[in-house]
């Protein structure tokens, strides 16, 4: 085939022990722990929503390393929300949740970053948050773990520390909708594929950060997540 322009270069995760996981869509679950819903202002298991970011939001890191983000234009209110990260291996529609995990290629630990005054701004006058969600450098993640390893990963500890402060402290099995369930949802909506991403939510403590500064992201059971915003 002959392109007229360059295509663009395969956006991929590293994946823990070797190999590289491509990625497709990412999807991500809003309000998903209740503490944090509260601290947004809302209360009461609603029913789950979706957002996106492009593939090329992914800022893939390694184990051990560190890596970088920008810190973005038009904000001056950058938030970390850390997350438990589901990367899909087989496709469905309708997937019911008792076969979820039948489609779960593996976990990782990952950000959501978000401009919150754009975010915010948009929720005002009820337009649509992309602004706010889905721009460069808005989804760094660590390395996908097979779930053939880990198991099901339905609770254990997740964090996020910034400057070796915790910010953000929680627990899988605080989820309103758990993994499977989500999976179920979401489903219905969109036909997933393998390479597909699923980002199920943040713990309470979100909060800004600014040039300089270092967070630290851990799920029990998975390789942490490190990164510099510049």
């Amino acid at each position: 085939m002959s392109y007229v322009i360059t295509p663009p270069a395969v956006v991929s995760a590293p994946v823990h022990g070797g190999g590289e996981f491509p990625v497709r869509r990412i999807y991500c679950v809003g309000r998903n722990y209740a503490e944090h819903a509260q601290e947004m202002g809302f209360t009461g298991r609603e029913p789950p929503f979706f957002f996106m970011k492009p593939g090329d939001a992914l800022v893939p890191v390694k184990a051990g390393t560190t890596g970088e983000i920008h810190y973005p234009t038009l904000t001056s209110n950058y938030h970390h929300e850390i997350e438990l990260v589901v990367a899909i291996g087989k496709g469905g529609t309708d997937i019911p949740a008792s076969q979820a995990a039948s489609h779960i290629w593996g976990y990782a630990v990952g950000l959501d970053m978000t401009r919150r005054d754009l975010q915010g701004e948009m929720k005002k006058q009820g337009r649509p948050w992309c602004i706010g969600k889905a721009f460069e450098d808005s989804a760094p993640m660590g390395e996908v773990h097979p779930i053939s390893e880990t198991g099901e990963l339905t609770r254990g500890a997740i964090t996020l520390t910034v400057n070796g402060v915790v910010k953000q402290k929680g627990d899988l099995n605080e989820l309103i909708w758990n993994v499977n369930e989500t999976i179920e949802v979401l489903s219905k909506a969109w036909a997933l594929q393998p390479g597909d991403l699923i980002f199920t939510g943040t713990p309470a403590g979100v909060g800004a950060v600014v040039r300089g500064d270092v967070m630290e992201g851990a799920v029990a059971g998975l390789s942490g997540l490190r990164v510099v915003v510049r």
